[in-house]
């Protein structure tokens, strides 16, 4: 069964409400969510995990506002995101929200420290105060010494680290990460990952993480699995 809407939706950073999708440019309308409801806390850490093709990435895009659902609602800091144009709900999105994928999305023209500022810099700000903000979160997660390098001058782990900076650079209320270190070696995404939790932890931003890796899923506060369109709390068993 879902987890039950309560009071918590009043206070909490992201929630929705009977989110449901269907598409229909098939034969047959295919529903890949079914009234779904969830509620993600200040600084906590959700992990969803299931088949491919369970619809897991398709809940990240309808909770960041990347799609509209077929029905059901989708609230952030209190707002109804379903029912703000495309410009209000951009402007939301670059204000509470952060998106890291599998693959990094760097733009290969800018420097690792001019992509790290993009989010601030698309708002207009003044270009200064938003290089800096995102000199200093590539501090935090060791690149340091590799602001002016081009993302093809990176290693995959730098990549994914420039990401997650990225992400983290507008002091979001929410992470939305989908596979993000799903490109990686063990090795080195553990240690992305170590960073993702630690960065969670300081800057108290929630953290909602779709994954095939059930090993990082058990370090997360909640796990739920998407299976039929329905979400329900992982079993012992779906972590090992």
């Amino acid at each position: 069964m879902n987890k039950p809407a309560t009071d918590e939706n009043a206070t909490s950073v992201l929630a929705c409400e009977k989110l449901s999708k269907t598409f229909t440019e098939v034969r047959e309308p295919v529903t890949v969510l079914d009234a779904i409801d969830l509620s993600v806390a200040p600084g906590a850490r959700i992990a969803v995990i299931g088949a491919s093709g369970s619809g897991k990435s398709t809940l990240l895009h309808l909770l960041g506002g990347l799609d509209t659902p077929s029905s059901g609602s989708i609230r952030i800091g209190g707002q109804d995101m379903t029912a703000l144009s495309n410009a209000a709900r951009g402007k939301l999105r670059n204000e509470k929200l952060g998106f890291i994928y599998q693959f990094h999305h760097l733009l290969p023209e800018f420097t690792t420290v001019e992509n790290v500022a993009m989010p601030l810099l698309i708002r207009r700000g003044k270009p200064q105060p938003a290089l800096d903000a995102a000199r200093d979160l590539l501090e935090r997660v060791g690149l340091g010494q590799r602001l002016d390098h081009k993302p093809t001058e990176l290693s995959g782990g730098e990549r994914q680290r420039a990401a997650v900076a990225r992400a983290l650079v507008t002091r979001p209320a929410c992470i939305l990460a989908d596979e993000p270190t799903g490109n990686l070696d063990h090795r080195t995404a553990a240690s992305v990952f170590d960073m993702m939790l630690e960065l969670n932890e300081s800057l108290n931003t929630s953290l909602v993480m779709v994954t095939h890796d059930r090993q990082l899923a058990q370090r997360m506060d909640e796990v739920w699995t998407l299976a039929e369109g329905r979400l329900a709390p992982a079993r012992l068993e779906e972590l090992s």
